[in-house]
């Protein structure tokens, strides 16, 4: 298993002078600015007075090393995000990029044309016709790495990885494409030297003129596609992992790189390794590039049970942050009783959404107001119950759909599985409202990609003779925090003024 180096001392990686982040506008910001509630996962933060008091509007600008540590706290919590300058971008002479492919010869010339002036290596994991790919390589100017046994991704990057001399990384798939600038703007996120990779956005792209349906819909919702929002990447945040299809790193901080004993879920793992190593990992969606979707409905699908089937190799190396979902008893009761619809529903959802809801409002500070302890309390009650609802959702029709289609013998279960199907659908149309998707095609192509992803999932638990992958965890169960923390994390809060409850 590849490990990481020890992080530098915190004292030689703080945040420079002049570094800039600025509130995510979704933040709850109150006790008149003292007190702010967001991020994710769920974070509440306290200021101190003379915190408070750096901050000018939604924004902070790094003058010394007390609102260094504030705004790199800000950072990791997702309250804030930072302000990229371009003066920030490496320069040209200091990024090398690694491109693995196997064959695909006209994606690779595609994929190397975008990438000039850059250096480029190019590893042949073991092409059938290796004449082509090292004819297209260097044809732009590419070193080529030849490998004789293929490795698959992990290995191919690393043989490249190793040849690498700059400062600076990018990892960069032949089917991709990613543009020099795309990749040097990436690297602005490199000012805050405790950041140690990021990647961009990677949407789904069909070559072909007239695109078949399920290429409108893998393009559409590429599980590639982490969404339109930045985030600080960690487990149990609202982007976990980032998609080795593209991501720009530090060379030093990478070690030996990826663990080439897992032939997926490699990123998810160096992902979550340096992040544990006490690194910060960034997604930048400000910065897209294009993924090719798979031609054809057996490789597209296949690809889905590929990424559930290392469900299992993660969970080994990283326990609960594979769960599937994080539920709360009270929460999960809540959410069961909405997809259940029985008599007694209504009375448990509003007994636990008032459990919540007061558990809340007790944890807020004294001194919020009454109307304010009110309002945040019941609208993150409603926002737990609603979570629940959609993860539990998710858990009867893609990764243990076989245990919903048991359900279905018999009436509770067939009306728990109807509502999971409404519930999804509309979680489905509101997050692809823009896409040029029918109806149609948009429910056909989540329940055979919710079919796909859950087969391969229990497929590597059987073959792993273990359902870690399968458990939901209760909200502490990690050590990053979810919402089900909330009071604890405000009482905290409450106790420690000057730190941040996270």
């Amino acid at each position: 298993m590849t490990s990481l180096q020890a992080p530098a001392p915190a004292s030689a990686r703080g945040l420079p002078a002049g570094f800039v982040v600025e509130l995510d506008p979704a933040a709850l910001v109150l006790d008149r600015g003292r007190l702010l509630v967001g991020g994710s996962p769920l974070t509440v933060m306290r200021l101190a007075d003379a915190a408070r008091a750096r901050l000018v509007g939604d924004r902070l600008v790094v003058t010394d090393a007390a609102s260094a540590e504030v705004a790199e706290r800000l950072l990791a919590t997702n309250l804030a995000r930072p302000v990229l300058d371009a003066s920030a971008e490496v320069a040209v002479e200091d990024l090398t990029v690694v491109v693995p492919v196997r064959d695909r010869p006209a994606q690779l010339d595609r994929c190397l044309a975008a990438l000039g002036p850059l250096s480029v290596v190019v590893v042949d994991d073991a092409s059938r016709d290796p004449a082509a790919v090292a004819a297209v390589a260097r044809r732009h100017g590419a070193v080529v790495v030849a490998l004789e046994t293929n490795l698959g991704p992990a290995g191919a990057r690393n043989a490249g990885l190793a040849q690498v001399t700059t400062p600076v990384v990018a990892f960069v798939d032949s089917d991709v494409q990613a543009s020099a600038a795309d990749l040097l703007r990436l690297s602005r996120h490199l000012a805050d030297p405790t950041v140690a990779m990021v990647g961009p956005r990677v949407a789904g792209h069909v070559p072909r003129a007239d695109p078949r349906w399920f290429e409108r819909y893998d393009a559409a919702a590429s599980s590639l596609s982490l969404g339109p929002k930045p985030y600080a990447v960690r487990p149990g945040a609202g982007v976990a992992w980032l998609p080795s299809a593209c991501l720009v790193a530090r060379t030093d901080h990478l070690g030996a790189g990826f663990d080439t004993d897992l032939r997926v879920g490699e990123d998810v793992d160096l992902v979550w390794r340096l992040v544990g190593a006490g690194r910060r990992v960034r997604y930048e969606p400000a910065v897209t590039v294009r993924h090719d979707v798979r031609p054809t409905v057996r490789g597209w699908l296949g690809r889905k049970v590929l990424y559930g089937s290392g469900g299992a190799g993660l969970a080994q190396r990283h326990g609960a942050h594979v769960a599937p979902a994080v539920l709360s008893p009270t929460l999960a009761l809540a959410g069961a009783a909405v997809l259940l619809r029985s008599r007694w529903s209504l009375p448990v959802l509003g007994a636990a959404a008032v459990h919540a809801s007061v558990s809340v409002a007790r944890a807020l500070p004294a001194d919020v107001p009454l109307g304010t302890r009110t309002r945040v309390s019941g609208a993150l009650a409603v926002k737990g119950v609603g979570w629940s609802v959609r993860q539990e959702s998710a858990l009867l029709l893609r990764h243990w759909w076989p245990l919903g289609a048991l359900a279905c013998c018999f009436a509770p279960g067939r009306r728990a599985v109807a509502t999971a199907l409404v519930v999804d659908s509309v979680v489905a149309a509101t997050e692809h409202h823009d896409a040029d998707l029918d109806l149609v095609t948009l429910v056909l192509g989540r329940r055979l990609d919710d079919l796909a992803y859950g087969t391969g999932l229990w497929w590597g638990a059987l073959r792993g003779r273990s359902p870690a992958a399968l458990r939901p965890r209760r909200p502490g169960a990690s050590r990053a925090p979810r919402s089900g923390q909330l009071r604890q994390l405000l009482r905290r809060a409450q106790q420690h003024p000057e730190r941040v409850a996270d």
